[in-house]
């Protein structure tokens, strides 16, 4: 079965959108550009092992311009061709620029539950705290990458909004200053 897995870019103090909901602490530089090439290799790696993603209203909203995001290479190439999802109980179409739309669903633990059921590789669910934390509820994550930043903010909204059992399965650091940390929810 496929699993859905969860990627959240944090700070070192677990905040994963920061009080106005930016991303400014994110300072890893395009990664069709990255000096680091293990980092670059490990976020291709894992773009490569799924098919399919999945997006909040909010998050879909400030994503749409990777579709004409020259700057972003490869990576930016694998995610456009990705098979979108956007949960969202207002939009009645998702486009992507010139690739294929984004399906809506009003349902996102339905869909998730019927995407994980069909053949394929995994589902990767980006950024989109409220959803997460929605699918968390249902029980349909079954891991959580944190991309973790080397500053702190102090302030801003954090990752989990309830009590989370986590088993490290992943730890990496890399020479950019970002770790990897991937966790399975322990259920």
């Amino acid at each position: 079965m496929r699993k859905l897995i969860v990627q959240q870019w944090v700070t070192v103090d677990n905040i994963a959108a920061e009080e106005d909901g930016g991303l400014s602490f994110v300072a890893a530089e395009s990664f069709s550009r990255s000096n680091d090439i293990a980092f670059k290799e490990r976020v291709l790696g894992f773009v490569d092992a799924v098919d399919t993603l999945v997006l909040g209203a909010n998050t879909y909203a400030q994503s749409t311009g990777w579709a004409t995001a020259e700057d972003q290479g490869e990576y930016g190439e694998k995610l456009n061709n990705l098979t979108k999802f956007v949960a969202s109980s207002t939009l009645e179409k998702a486009p992507w620029g010139d690739y294929p739309a984004a399906t809506v669903t009003r349902d996102p633990a339905a869909t998730v539950r019927e995407l994980k059921q069909q053949s394929g590789k995994d589902i990767w669910l980006w950024g989109s705290l409220t959803l997460m934390n929605s699918l968390l509820e249902a029980g349909l994550v079954d891991e959580v990458t944190l991309l973790v930043c080397p500053v702190s903010r102090g302030k801003g909204r954090r990752v989990f909004e309830d009590r989370q059992d986590l088993k490290l399965i992943e730890a990496t650091s890399f020479d950019n200053g970002l770790a990897v940390l991937r966790y399975e929810l322990t259920k």
